[in-house]
This record gives structure tokens, C-alpha cells and sequence, in this order.
């Protein structure tokens, strides 16, 4: 029998003394497993593999020459940092053996754990799990197929059930993670000694919370000024184990404006459900705040020079709006000028020149008394107002029972579509498009509803309001203080329209377009003062409500009870008296 020759001996005893080298990979999967445990910052399983990997290495005559820890890091993508890292290692050493306490702590996709050996193979150098016997013979081969397809397995129907309890969790209107700002995760053990997670208001957060939409709700808030007021009144985030409370940010305050679970509703991929949490806010303050922010879309910006007149002043020749220009005389005076906008950034071909900003508040002083209405006058436009209101309301009984009517089937349909999607036969996609199918058509039977009935009680009000103001809107004007004066003119006037002379300032003129429901108010006034006439005994003889309407149907449009805006500025303590304005504001 042959011996092998001692060059021979000599080398397989030197190869098998030779310390062989190696790299541990260890991994977990959530950042709850990587931070928990005995005040641990790796937790339990890291150090676990750590150790076991090692004891491997022993085992096969071999060191452990470095580490790669991905913590809290999935499986089911490659990209993560430090399995990357090693790979690039593998390419650059010398490395005999790749560690790891199981496959499924290396990839969770077949394709990616095919990849991830083909590279390692690629280095040379051999894979090794502490707990699977695998190895480079076929059936060990096949054995890495099977586990590996296994933990793509046990992968995907965990994330499956996962999202069915996250699911089921959110039909039943829990919270699915970390509640928003504004409320606190809390955690109890009931009588049987399980715990019971739920979802609480924060006492500290939530009515700051409460005061952003409302106050935004007033359309005087930027997002910006009111961050920074919220911050001056005390409002942060709410600290966690790595990082502290800190005041909120104009995105942080963007995404609460617009979160649904406020209002009550829970979202989750795309569906609205009921939550069991407290809303912070009612629906109307919601809608008010998304129609402020639509309006807001193309960006908010802070007004340089402001002034009582400058959102509801434009120029006669071109309609563009007038803005605030100040000018320094060689003697150092400032001078504060109206300017057309179109000829200041040259957008038209507009000549109208600048005029001074104390003529054009005299000149508006002066235009309220063309819109201010008799007290005769006014008589006669109320009656004939209260007479036709009397006949709407009728008409809008009879609309509201046909509304009522849709709007119960509507929710009908929206009970019957959830029990569907529970019963599996609606799937996520159709449900949250009929849901918002449903909404839609609800909200337009809402805009239906308000526009048919009117409230009617608070239209009666609300037209004692406008006659009110209209009959002392110039005294009223000129006492009050310049943010009321603003008020006021937003309140009546749609926009007031300058026009200067070529001759001189003296030679301005200004006409206005009114606002709902002060426009028909005025109209009819004027028809009533000009029918009005004086007999040779000197009475009076108008016309009656019944004929005034006859040639003139009353509009209700503009009537509705007071906008949001408006019922949220009351003003108090009103020195102007008598003061309509006190129930306008």
C-alpha cells in the first residue's frame, strides 16, 4: 500500500493548525427586540446569537475576527446597512467562514438569500448556520433551499397576519401603533390579568390640540405664526426612551391640521373606520380648517405692510389688487401710497399712479354712506325680505323630508358596504372608493340640506343683523378701531375699486361690489327709495312688500347663519353704541 509522500503530510498538518478566520452576522428584526431586556441596549437576542456563534467557531477551530450587527433591521430586504458592509468585508479579506445562528437571520426571500450565497460563494468563503446543519454536499444543499424557502414562508404569512389583526384592529376603531399628538398610548391588566392596550386624551397636549384647529379655523393663522404661538403656549412632542420632547414643527402642525383621527376616524390602508377614541374637535371645525387649507395651497405668506384696507382695495383700471408702497421724500419723510399691483410688477399695461393711503380711507368713510339704508326704507325691504322667506321655508320643508330621505339610504349603503368588506366580499380597494363615493354624496346632501332649510331661526337673526348694520354702518364705521374697520369691510364688501383722475387725488373716485346678502339688501333698498314719494301734503306714499316683489324676487343667497370666522370673533365690550357689529363679529 502506498504512503503518502512527507511534503504532503507536512502540509495537511500544517493547514489543519493553521486558525482558520471568521465573521459573525447577528440580526432582529424590530427595534423593540434590539432595545429591550435587563436595561440591555442590544437586548436578549443579539448577545444569544452572539454567543452561539462564537462557541461555532471554536468548534470549527476558528476566530471570530469581526462582527456585523443589523439591529432592528427585516429580513426581507437586502439592503441592510451591515449585511452590505460584511459582504464588501468578504470581497477585501481574507475569510474563511460567514456565521450566522440561523438562515432566516440572513434573508427571508428566497431570491434574496440566493443572491446573498452566490456572493459569499463568490468570495470563497463558506456559510455556516450554529443551529442547521448545512454544508456544500447536495443533501445539505437542499437543506438550504428548503430552510430558506421556509423562512420565506414563515415571512410573508406573519406579515399576512399582522395585517389582518391590524385590520380587524382598525374595524373595531383601535389604534393601530403610536397614537397621535394629542393622545397617549396606555396600557393596563384587567381582572384576568390580561393586558388591555387603549388609546387616552394627553392633559397637557390635547386641548392645545383642540385650540390649533380652532384657531386656525378663524382664517387669521398662518401655519407659520401659529407654530410659533402654540410653542409660546407650551405645546411639544411628546419625549421618547432616545429622544426628548421638543416644540412642534410647521410639517409636525401641517400633518396634525390635517389627520382625521381628531375628528374620531381611524385610518388605516386607505379606509376611514369609527374610532373608540375621544375627538378633539366637531365636524364643523374640521370642514372649516379643510377649506381654509385649500384655500391656503399655493402657499402662505406674512403681509409686510399691513393695513385695515389692503386685502379689499383694487385698482378701477385693471383690477389688480392695490398694495401698500412707502416712500422717502429727499426731506427723510415717509410717505405711505395705494399702488396698483399690475403696474408695479409691470403684469399690465395699468397707468393709474399711486395715491396717498389717508385719501383713500377718507374717500372709503365717505362711500358707507352711499350703501347706508333709511329707516322708512328699511322697513319696507324687511317686510318684503320676511315675506318671501316665509314662502321658501315652506318650499324647503318639502326638500328637507326629500334629503332626509337619500341621505338615510346613503347611510344604508355605507353600513351594508362595511358589513361586506368584514364578510370578505368587498376587497380594501372598492371599499375605500365607495366610501368616498358615499361621503361625497353625503356632503353635497349636507350643502343641499343647509341651502334648503337655511335655519331658518338663525336666517330671521341674522337678516335683523344685516338690516341693523346697514342702517348705522357709516356711524358705526367711523368709531370703530382699525381691526374692526377691516372686519367690516370683508363683512360687507366684496372689494372696493379705486379710481384716480389725471386732474388730482380730489378727483378720486370709489365704487364697491357688495357682499351676499347685503348686494340684495341694497338693491331692493334703492327700488324702495325710488318709489318712494312725497305727496302735496307731504306723506309719504311707498309701495307695498307685495308689489316690490312682484318686480323684484327676493334672493336668499347670502342669508345663512354667520360663517364660522364671524360667530368666533364676537366682539366685547363694544364702545360703539348701538352696536350692530357686536352680533356681526
Amino acid at each position: 500500500m502506498p504512503t503518502a509522500a512527507p511534503a504532503t503530510i507536512i502540509d495537511g498538518f500544517s493547514q489543519a493548525l493553521t486558525l482558520k478566520k471568521a465573521v459573525s452576522y447577528l440580526r432582529v428584526s424590530t427595534r423593540d427586540q434590539a432595545s429591550r431586556g435587563g436595561g440591555d441596549s442590544e437586548g436578549f437576542s443579539i448577545p444569544a446569537q452572539r454567543e452561539a456563534n462564537r462557541r461555532k467557531a471554536s468548534a470549527m477551530g476558528a476566530m471570530v475576527v469581526k462582527e456585523f450587527v443589523d439591529r432592528g433591521a427585516s429580513a426581507r430586504s437586502a439592503n441592510r446597512p451591515e449585511l452590505q458592509a460584511m459582504l464588501e468585508y468578504l470581497n477585501e479579506h481574507d475569510i474563511d467562514y460567514v456565521i450566522v445562528h440561523k438562515l432566516d437571520r440572513l434573508a427571508r426571500s428566497r431570491a434574496d438569500d440566493v443572491a446573498i450565497t452566490a456572493a459569499i460563494d463568490a468570495s470563497k468563503v463558506r456559510l455556516v448556520s450554529t443551529t442547521e446543519s448545512i454544508d456544500e454536499s447536495p443533501s445539505g444543499m437542499l437543506l438550504h433551499g428548503i430552510m430558506s424557502s421556509i423562512a420565506e414562508f414563515y415571512s410573508r404569512n406573519l406579515a399576512a397576519e399582522v395585517v389582518k389583526g391590524m385590520s380587524q384592529k382598525a374595524r373595531s376603531g383601535g389604534t393601530n401603533g403610536r397614537a397621535p399628538l394629542g393622545y397617549r398610548n396606555h396600557r393596563a391588566i384587567d381582572s384576568e390579568g390580561r393586558e388591555v392596550r387603549t388609546v387616552v386624551v394627553d392633559p397637557d397636549r390635547a386641548p392645545l390640540i383642540t385650540r390649533a384647529f380652532t384657531e386656525y379655523a378663524t382664517g387669521k393663522w398662518t401655519i407659520s405664526t401659529l407654530t410659533h404661538h402654540l410653542t409660546l403656549q407650551g405645546l411639544t412632542t411628546l419625549a421618547t426612551p432616545k429622544l426628548p420632547s421638543k416644540p412642534i414643527s410647521e410639517s409636525l402642525l401641517g400633518k396634525i391640521l390635517v389627520n382625521p383621527y381628531y375628528k374620531g376616524f381611524v385610518k388605516f390602508q386607505g379606509a376611514y373606520h369609527p374610532g373608540r377614541h375621544q375627538p378633539l374637535i366637531d365636524d364643523q371645525t374640521w370642514d372649516e380648517v379643510q377649506r381654509i387649507l385649500a384655500a391656503h395651497a399655493a402657499g402662505e405668506r406674512t403681509r409686510r405692510h399691513p393695513h385695515f384696507l389692503k386685502s379689499s382695495l383694487y385698482c378701477g383700471n385693471c383690477g389688480e389688487r392695490m398694495l401698500v408702497q412707502m416712500s422717502t421724500a429727499k426731506s427723510g419723510d415717509i410717505y405711505p401710497y395705494f399702488m396698483c399691483a399690475g403696474r408695479h410688477s409691470r403684469r399690465t399695461s395699468c397707468t393709474q399712479k399711486s395715491v396717498l393711503i389717508y385719501e383713500v380711507e377718507k374717500k372709503i368713510a365717505e362711500h358707507y354712506g352711499t350703501v347706508r339704508i333709511e329707516h322708512k326704507v328699511r322697513e319696507l325691504v324687511e317686510q318684503a325680505i320676511r315675506t318671501e322667506l316665509a314662502a321658501a321655508r315652506v318650499t324647503a320643508e318639502s326638500q328637507e323630508r326629500h334629503i332626509k330621505t337619500e341621505r338615510d339610504k346613503l347611510e344604508r349603503q355605507r353600513t351594508k358596504l362595511m358589513e361586506a368588506h368584514y364578510a370578505g366580499a368587498v376587497p380594501l380597494e372598492l371599499l375605500a372608493s365607495e366610501q368616498e363615493r358615499i361621503t361625497r354624496a353625503l356632503k353635497q346632501l349636507d350643502s343641499q340640506s343647509h341651502a334648503a332649510t337655511a335655519r331658518y331661526d338663525d336666517v330671521d337673526t341674522s337678516l335683523t343683523i344685516a338690516l341693523d348694520l346697514l342702517e348705522q354702518c357709516q356711524t358705526t364705521y367711523n368709531a370703530a378701531p382699525e381691526h374692526l374697520k377691516r372686519q367690516l369691510n370683508q363683512a360687507l364688501f366684496e372689494k372696493f375699486l379705486v379710481v384716480r383722475s389725471q386732474e388730482g387725488p380730489e378727483q378720486m373716485t370709489i365704487t364697491s361690489e357688495l357682499r351676499a346678502p347685503f348686494d340684495s339688501i341694497v338693491a331692493l333698498a334703492r327700488l324702495a327709495a325710488v318709489d318712494a314719494q312725497v305727496d302735496s301734503t307731504g306723506n309719504k306714499k311707498v309701495e307695498t312688500s307685495r308689489s316690490l316683489l312682484s318686480r323684484n324676487r327676493v334672493e336668499l343667497r347670502g342669508f345663512e347663519p354667520l360663517t364660522f370666522s364671524l360667530r368666533t370673533r364676537r366682539a366685547t365690550n363694544c364702545a360703539i353704541a348701538p352696536c350692530p357689529l357686536r352680533s356681526v363679529i
